[in-house]
């Protein structure tokens, strides 16, 4: 890595609802001599951040532009409307796309879901941003459907969500520059990815150190192989010559003397 990179930061574009902080701990615990910088930018601005360079890659929303970055899905969100706390939906704990039918649903002109056909009753005007939305429903006028994670990021105290079972989910992804696939990014790939820092990807093999090499020598010997292990083979070849008379039968007694014959009885005199 050559002087440049290494003082260099990182740059790490995300859009709202996404939160970036247990990958960007490990990667400061893994590459400390590499500052990483958090670039937020609106949900609509995360592809051209990444096509103009302002970010080394962005944790997005799919979709996003296949011909020019390179992406890696990570997770699907549940999708849920927000709602006033005395609203009749308040206490449900889940509603489809039908029962929004008769509420006026908001959709703001930064949305990020994409529906086939909008739920519920269209209002006037679209909101600007979800955070406009997000004021209108607190406001008693309309409901909203969103990514859990914005619900989250806008909550407050008088308003509540529950989740809707049938409506499109929004994908976040790592997405970065096809062309621009630098060690760097390769390296929060890693992270995003779950890989260990032991890892051998991109990397050339550790060789064993002398304690793992022992340690194989011993495995090797226990198995008769080795030196070691003809050692004991010459040792134990020798016990067994020196047991067993050089490896003859042993034939009779354990004296290996033989044994007298019987006398027969004298015969009588005449």
């Amino acid at each position: 890595m050559t002087d440049t990179q290494v003082t260099s930061p990182f740059r790490l574009a995300y859009v709202p609802g996404v939160t970036p902080t247990k990958w960007v701990n490990v990667w400061k615990e893994r590459m400390p001599q590499v500052p990483l910088s958090l670039v937020q930018v609106p949900a609509a601005e995360g592809t051209p951040a990444l096509r103009q360079g302002d970010a080394d890659a962005g944790l997005v929303r799919l979709p996003v532009d296949r011909t020019v970055l390179s992406a890696i899905p990570l997770y699907l969100e549940t999708t849920v409307v927000v709602v006033p706390r005395e609203h009749p939906l308040a206490e449900a704990a889940e509603v489809t796309a039908g029962e929004l039918a008769e509420c006026l649903v908001l959709h703001p002109l930064d949305e990020v879901l994409e529906w086939e056909t909008r739920p519920g009753q269209p209002a006037k005007e679209r909101p600007a941003t979800t955070a406009d939305a997000i004021q209108l429903v607190a406001a008693g006028i309309g409901v909203l459907v969103v990514p859990q994670s914005l619900a989250r990021l806008h909550h407050r105290k008088d308003l509540t969500y529950c989740p809707v079972t049938d409506a499109p989910q929004s994908q976040v992804a790592l997405a970065w520059p096809e062309a621009a696939t630098t060690d760097l990014v390769e390296e929060f790939i890693g992270i995003v990815r779950g890989r260990t820092v032991n890892s051998t990807r991109g990397r050339a093999e550790t060789p064993p150190q002398p304690k793992q090499q022992k340690q194989r020598d011993r495995a090797g010997s226990d198995g008769g192989g080795g030196k070691a292990g003809d050692r004991r083979r010459q040792k134990g070849g020798a016990a067994g010559r020196a047991a067993g008379g050089g490896g003859r039968p042993r034939t009779g007694s354990g004296s290996g003397k033989p044994k007298p014959g019987k006398r027969g009885k004298p015969g009588r005199r005449s």
